[in-house]
């Protein structure tokens, strides 16, 4: 399979975007690395070819830049993993923009309310970045947990999704 990948300027810094051939994002990120973006994905998903060229999940994400928080949500993605990750997965692109949830209620909706655990590594195992809006899971005191890109992206993106409700 041949991929796409391109990096763009965001206020938060440079965003990666590794997308397949039908333009579904596999892994993105906040560097300008591409193996880093790669090393997100197993081994087996990742593509025997990658060349830079513009994504269409580009747009959406300077959309989401823009002010249009809600731009990301028709992104395509493809994702590899086990059923209760891709449930996760799929519940994490429900959560409301400007409403996080945290992990106890991503358990929860996952009809499993005691696996938090698995919850929070859904999150951290979660390779399309922004677009699986893994960022908007929070510890149950509210404090902000991990994210793989570090803290304060999470909080940027966070107070822009709050601010534009």
């Amino acid at each position: 399979m041949t991929a796409l990948i391109q990096t763009i300027d965001t206020p938060d810094g440079a965003f990666t975007i590794l997308a397949d051939d039908r333009q579904r994002v596999l892994a993105s990120g906040w560097t300008a690395d591409e193996e880093e973006i790669l090393g997100r994905l197993s081994a087996a998903a990742r593509p025997a070819d990658v060349r830079e060229a513009e994504t269409d999940a580009a747009a959406a994400a300077r959309a989401y830049y823009a002010g249009d928080v809600s731009a990301i949500d028709s992104v395509a993605v493809r994702q590899t993993g086990t059923a209760l990750q891709l449930a996760g997965w799929a519940a994490l692109r429900t959560i409301t923009p400007g409403e996080p949830l945290t992990y106890t209620g991503l358990a929860a909706r996952l009809e499993n309310p005691r696996a938090v655990r698995a919850a929070a590594s859904i999150c951290a195992r979660n390779a399309p970045a922004l677009f699986v809006p893994c960022h908007r899971v929070l510890r149950t005191d509210g404090s902000l947990g991990g994210f793989a890109w570090g803290l304060p992206v999470k909080e940027s993106l966070l107070a822009r999704e709050r601010s534009a409700r």
